[in-house]
């Protein structure tokens, strides 16, 4: 224990002063950092609901060095010379100014909870957080997520810790007042729409930091994203298209699916075949192929029509249908579902994270299954041997609250 920490020890709690920055570690997976400057009250009856809240990189700071990461805990400057007044000025009128940031380079060890001390990518990030609030000499918080999903922008994760912290779970937001400024908006250029979905998430107002600080246009029109889902734009695009109703052609066949995962294969199914009397056969459930063939196999010897729900991207892997329902003498038909990369990520973020969206209780795809669907795909065609092709666009179908789930951006 060095002198000044142990002359601190021995004075009275009354009399301590109260550290500027307070921070703590959620799990391993968000870090927390809280500022009050000296001399600084509010009690509760004080508190505004107003909420002001940011982005932290290309937001409100950028690095010295122009490197896309920060090289040390000193490579960081104002992302504009305007920004510390700005904010300066919105705490003056009473909004509660607070930093949302995905920050996935930061290790949290599980050791720190046992007092072995902060990870050094942990270290220079409060230390340099620690510079730019007490520059700032203003309150403000700052929530950072690091690998949980949970937390990570687009994801409500941090709003709702925010929320909590503040009792403005209970006391409200004032949401027309209230705003979110991220770089992030699926403009040209951007590395993704995570800031943009996050607003449209929380219900908050969104500017990017040109709009905000600079009073630039943003360089793309509303509601328009680059190669980004937007679910909401979906739904009401899609609503009042009627979903393509499968209808029994023989006694007795065989169907195949063709699609992306996350694409509503088994949910079609479930909704469509099954009340049929349809017997599926599925490789997530049998593991391989030939468990698959062999199974479906015994269905169709009992007299029994089969669907097929697997990704069955190609002609190669079809083939091997194609020549079961001509030894059995079976008539074999496809339906193609056709749906973008962005819908079945999107499909399957949501799936993974809302138990009540996912019946099945299927995990998480990594990005390379659909990667690799797309590398392997062939559109069917008549010509493989297909009696017919039943082309399903995703529509999104559920009650009120499960629409409000999928209608979320979850990547």
């Amino acid at each position: 224990m060095n002198k000044k920490a142990a002359a601190n020890f021995f004075i009275p709690t009354s009399q301590k002063k109260s550290e500027p920055i307070k921070w703590r570690i959620l799990g391993t997976s968000l870090v927390i950092g809280k500022f009050t400057p000296e001399n600084h009250t509010q009690t509760l009856s004080e508190k505004d609901r107003k909420v002001a809240a940011f982005d932290l990189d290309s937001t409100l700071i950028k690095t010295k060095s122009g490197n896309t990461f920060p090289r040390s805990a000193t490579d960081w400057q104002w992302w504009d010379s305007i920004v510390p007044g700005r904010l300066r000025e919105l705490s003056s009128d009473g909004f509660q100014v607070v930093v949302f940031s995905n920050q996935k380079k930061i290790s949290i060890q599980k050791e720190i909870k046992a007092g072995s001390g902060d990870s050094k990518s942990l270290a220079i990030f409060k230390e340099k957080l620690t510079a730019m609030m007490t520059e700032l000499q203003v309150p403000i918080s700052v929530y950072a997520a690091t690998t949980n999903a949970e937390y990570r922008k687009p994801r409500l994760g941090m709003w709702k810790e925010f929320q909590d912290d503040y009792d403005l779970d209970v006391a409200g937001v004032d949401m027309k007042e209230s705003f979110f400024v991220g770089d992030a908006a699926g403009r040209p250029g951007d590395h993704s729409a995570a800031d943009l979905g996050f607003a449209s998430n929380a219900d908050l107002k969104f500017s990017t930091p040109e709009e905000f600080f600079l009073g630039q246009p943003s360089g793309q029109p509303s509601g328009q994203l680059n190669g980004v889902f937007n679910p909401k734009s979906y739904i009401e695009t899609n609503v009042k298209e009627t979903s393509v109703k499968f209808a029994r052609k023989h006694p007795l066949e065989l169907v195949i699916f063709c699609g992306s995962p996350g694409s509503g294969k088994s949910t079609y199914y479930w909704n469509n075949l099954e009340p049929l009397g349809y017997e599926r056969v599925n490789q997530d459930i049998l593991k391989t192929r030939p468990k698959c063939l062999k199974v479906a196999r015994e269905h169709l010897e009992a007299k029994k029509s089969v669907a097929v729900d697997n990704t069955n991207a190609n002609i190669e892997t079809r083939e091997y249908w194609i020549a079961l329902a001509k030894e059995l003498s079976v008539p074999i038909r496809c339906v193609y579902f056709f749906s973008t990369p962005e819908l079945c990520r999107h499909n399957n973020a949501v799936r993974a994270s809302n138990r009540e969206l996912n019946p099945e209780l299927r995990a998480s795809l990594p990005g390379i299954a659909f990667g690799d669907f797309g590398r392997r795909f062939q559109e069917p065609t008549l010509a493989e041997g297909f009696e017919d092709i039943i082309p399903v666009k995703f529509q999104f179908q559920g009650d009120e609250a499960a629409r409000k789930l999928w209608g979320q951006f979850w990547i």
